[in-house]
């Protein structure tokens, strides 16, 4: 087959600088490649023109406004957009990029396009390409959330949908059963080998204490304040332990998914957008330790594998979360996770026999799940090594990339 991946334009594929659909994009191609013909598109940027691309891999970059231009010109298309839908998700919004996008697509005659995330893309690609597979693959819960007759249409002309969880492949069809039989679910995935099986369980912090970890973007709907407040719970009675928190400190757009989302606990999240989220999040941290709960900021991939390491508990307190790609890092290290059951991450953790789960918001409960951990060494052993054997099983990269290329096949049966 011949297989065109579409990135997103707000991402960056080169390593160091990737967000999690990135990942997927730069594990997954190199795999297909060993027996399909393979490209990935993406947009130029001054760091992308850094990246090594891969053997058998060819990479197409285009030419579009820089992301700042784009947030600009938000305003000026907003009175010309489907009042329906938001701007991000119009179609006039990344037109410079779709555009090219779609032509270069259809000079390629790509047997399979699959695009990630941005709905807005598929009628532009399907008006050039009408004899390609189109896949769809949703990282996000748009499907869910935005107008449902402008979804159920560009849905319409997509040939398969791919949730990152069976959370998103179920909701998807639950809200248009008359698409429900092209709906599956691809999960993401993680480089088992290149996670170290820990040789200590004793979960120190190179700072001295138990380490406490969080992974991933700094927002308010990942729940960040609700670890803090649940880490000065811990801290009572492990006053050495630390926190980590690894990852870009600044608030998802409003509209991206607070704004468009009906969930009480999500709506609830505006009054984190009143001010800067890691101000909010460095006021929240009280006094007598400020030098135990470290911001990390954005790290490079090969560096987190080491916070991995050196951490006790890996905890995902979030609020909206489709899949969940720290936890299932942190189990390939074989480490013990905390999560909230919310979305894909109910999937990863299971039956808690690799982490725990509690409610979103609870703040309490959130800290008694750390503190069950941090108490119990010989728990977090067996939940880690548990883990590690799960992660192997279910979502190594090779797994992953096979379950793709079976659903591309029955594209064609």
């Amino acid at each position: 087959m011949k297989i065109a991946i579409v990135n997103q334009p707000i991402d960056t594929l080169i390593p160091g600088y990737q967000n999690s659909i990135a990942i997927w994009t730069y594990n997954i191609a190199p795999l297909l490649a060993e027996t399909h013909d393979v490209t990935v598109y993406g947009k130029i940027n001054r760091v992308q023109k850094e990246l090594k691309t891969q053997p058998k891999v060819r990479y197409r970059f285009l030419r579009a406004f820089p992301n700042k231009v784009e947030q600009q010109l938000e305003k000026v298309i907003k009175p010309f957009t489907n009042k329906n839908i938001p701007v991000f998700a119009s179609q006039l919004h990344h037109l410079d990029y779709a555009l090219p996008l779609a032509l270069s697509l259809r000079q390629g005659k790509y047997d399979v396009i699959h695009v990630h995330n941005f709905t807005q893309f598929i009628p532009v690609i399907r008006r050039f390409n009408p004899q390609a597979k189109v896949v769809l693959h949703m990282n996000g819960e748009w499907l869910m959330q935005l107008d449902y007759d402008i979804m159920a249409e560009r849905i319409a002309q997509t040939d398969l949908v791919l949730g990152s969880s069976n959370y998103v492949a179920e909701s998807v069809r639950q809200r248009f059963p008359q698409y429900a039989d092209r709906c599956k679910t691809i999960y993401n995935g993680v480089n088992v080998e290149a996670f170290k099986q820990s040789d200590h369980q004793n979960g120190a912090s190179p700072e001295g204490g138990f380490g406490v970890l969080f992974v991933g973007r700094v927002s308010p709907e990942k729940g960040v304040h609700d670890l803090i407040k649940a880490f000065a719970l811990v801290a009572q009675q492990f006053p050495t332990a630390q926190l980590h928190i690894v990852g870009p400190i600044g608030a998802m757009p409003i509209e991206y998914i607070v704004g468009v989302s009906e969930d009480p606990l999500i709506k609830g999240l505006a009054a984190y957008y009143e001010e800067s989220y890691g101000v909010i999040l460095q006021k929240l941290v009280p006094e007598h330790l400020k030098e135990q709960v470290h911001f990390v900021g954005p790290t490079p991939h090969d560096t987190i594998m080491q916070y991995y390491e050196d951490t006790a508990v890996l905890v995902n307190p979030s609020y909206a979360e489709t899949f969940g790609m720290s936890l299932v890092e942190a189990l390939a290290s074989e480490k013990p996770v905390v999560a909230t059951r919310v979305g894909g991450m109910v999937e990863i953790v299971g039956d808690e026999k690799v982490g725990t789960l509690v409610e979103r918001g609870d703040v309490a409960a959130l800290a008694e799940a750390i503190s069950r951990l941090l108490a119990d060494g010989a728990l977090r052993a067996s939940m880690g090594k548990m883990g590690r054997q799960e992660v192997t099983e279910r979502f190594s990269w090779a797994r992953v990339a096979q379950d793709l290329v079976n659903h591309y096949e029955s594209l064609f049966r």
